[in-house]
């Protein structure tokens, strides 16, 4: 080779050499994200939401540095189309996910469809390392493991958890073992091993709290000491048990103690690290809860619990079941302090997430969410939608066919194929949803309105209940006996 071949050829490294590091250097400089999922976590369980009871440093601590969202909501209240829409914007029917899955259903071949686009295979396309540490249950058959779904590795349950808090089992490097310890602490123990591991380039990691979901319990002694003694404030319900009550929010307030220790671990490990200063920290859960709200005690599927006996289903969309905690940190972008009261829903997270890694949505790939992002900046922000829509299929120990529009101040809940159980409710002056207007002629006009509004969507989103419920006329009064 000639003396001018080889200084074109080190030139060409050289400039290669450069141009890689420079990609290097913008890529260290990218915003980092750990996304902070819990399981059946109420927004009214944290102390920066108003509960005294609670004990929620670390919670509190992140909605003091960043932005606590007063009105967001889930897409469905209950675990598994809830997380689907988290991780994709779409809604649980568009993705055939329609409440959470059984051992059953996960086993025969209902999960997350391979081809469904999620956000942390975006994230992986544009060089992030991505990680899924804690719950999954979106499927179970190698098709549907989180490594197919953007995720660059996985330590968790493919199912919906694991009822033993202490000595769990979950699946590490491919294979199921038992390991000794609390879920919460394993879990955030193996997410500090993984940040330490890939603190060099940008990262995506996801966990997944089992906490605080049924059973509450055992927790470690540092959880459960704090409310040994306590007498938490109980929500206005009619037909509580109080000793009942206020032991399953004892229990309930010391796993969500649980969350919030370990997510102080985890904040001293990122600020040894150094990374807490270029690590967006978004903090969620997957649905509401309710420990005697509305007398039930669970979710959008919770049971009746009168007198302190646990009854019957009570399908919901209670305030209490679809509204959820979102927490916000982004240093340099988001005030510390920051509220924002526009109305947002986990359905919006894929857009979310892109855009605030700045990371281009892939074309052709349909979501239904909006890009809150832009409140989070603070910019001007034109007519942001104040409805938010939500649908829940049960069909696990009952069957209910909910479909929910929710405007700032009203609240319409149709349940399909069936006859006497919808819900109007004022929010504004009854927020906590005793009054069922739905039959009340001097509202008839705005019921109607929010039906259309209702319905429009559910054609934009080719609901299958629509079809099936098509012909049914709208109720002129409630059933009255025979």
């Amino acid at each position: 080779m000639s003396r001018l071949c080889c200084l074109v050829a080190t030139c060409a490294f050289i400039a290669l050499f450069a141009a890689a590091a420079a990609h290097a250097q913008d890529g260290a400089k990218r915003p980092n994200l750990i996304a902070i999922v819990t399981d059946d976590q109420g927004f009214w369980s944290i102390g920066a939401y108003g509960n005294k009871d609670a004990k929620t440093p670390n919670m509190d601590r992140l909605a003091a540095e960043g932005a606590l969202f007063t009105n967001a909501f889930c897409a469905t209240p209950v675990c598994s189309p809830s997380r689907a829409s988290f991780l994709t914007g779409l809604y649980g029917t568009q993705v055939g996910i329609t409440d959470w899955l059984n051992m059953n259903e996960s086993g025969q071949g209902i999960g997350l469809p391979p081809e469904t686009v999620t956000w942390p295979e975006v994230l992986k396309q544009n060089g992030y390392a991505t990680a899924l540490i804690g719950k999954w249950h979106l499927g179970r058959l190698p098709q549907f493991h989180p490594t197919q779904n953007g995720y660059d590795y996985f330590w968790g349950m493919l199912n919906g958890g694991t009822s033993q808090l202490m000595k769990p089992q979950v699946e590490v490097d491919g294979e199921t073992k038992r390991l000794n310890g609390y879920i919460g602490d394993l879990l955030t123990d193996e997410s500090i091993r993984w940040l330490e591991a890939n603190r060099e380039k940008p990262f995506a990691l996801s966990m997944h709290f089992r906490e605080p979901h049924l059973p509450y319990g055992p927790v470690p002694e540092a959880d459960s000491s704090p409310f040994k003694d306590s007498d938490p404030t109980l929500p206005e319900a009619a037909n509580l048990d109080p000793a009942f009550t206020k032991d399953l929010q004892r229990k309930y307030l010391a796993s969500v103690h649980s969350i919030d220790r370990n997510l102080g671990r985890l904040f001293a490990k990122l600020d040894e690290l150094k990374l807490m200063e270029n690590t967006i920290v978004l903090f969620t859960s997957d649905n509401g809860y309710n420990v005697g709200h509305h007398t039930v005690h669970g979710k959008g599927n919770g049971n009746w619990i009168g007198g302190g006996v646990q009854g019957p289903k009570r399908p919901n969309m209670y305030e209490s079941s679809v509204r959820l905690p979102l927490i916000v940190r982004w240093p340099g972008v988001v005030r510390p302090g920051t509220r924002i009261e526009q109305h947002v829903s986990n359905i919006d997270t894929f857009a979310t997430v892109l855009g605030m890694l700045n990371v281009p949505q892939p074309k052709g790939v349909k979501q239904n969410g909006r890009d809150f992002s832009l409140l989070l900046r603070d910019e001007p922000v034109k007519d942001w939608p104040t409805d938010v829509f939500a649908q829940y299929d049960l069909h696990n120990q009952g069957i209910a066919s909910m479909r929910m529009i929710r405007t700032p101040q009203w609240k319409l809940v149709r349940y399909h194929l069936t006859n006497g159980d919808n819900q109007l409710f004022d929010l504004t002056n009854d927020p906590l949803e005793q009054r069922n207007r739905y039959y009340d002629k001097k509202v008839q006009s705005i019921r109607d309105e929010l039906q259309q509004r209702l319905t429009k969507w559910q054609e934009s989103i080719d609901d299958p209940v629509l079809k099936l419920d098509a012909n049914r006329p709208i109720e002129a009064g409630p059933p009255t006996g025979e």
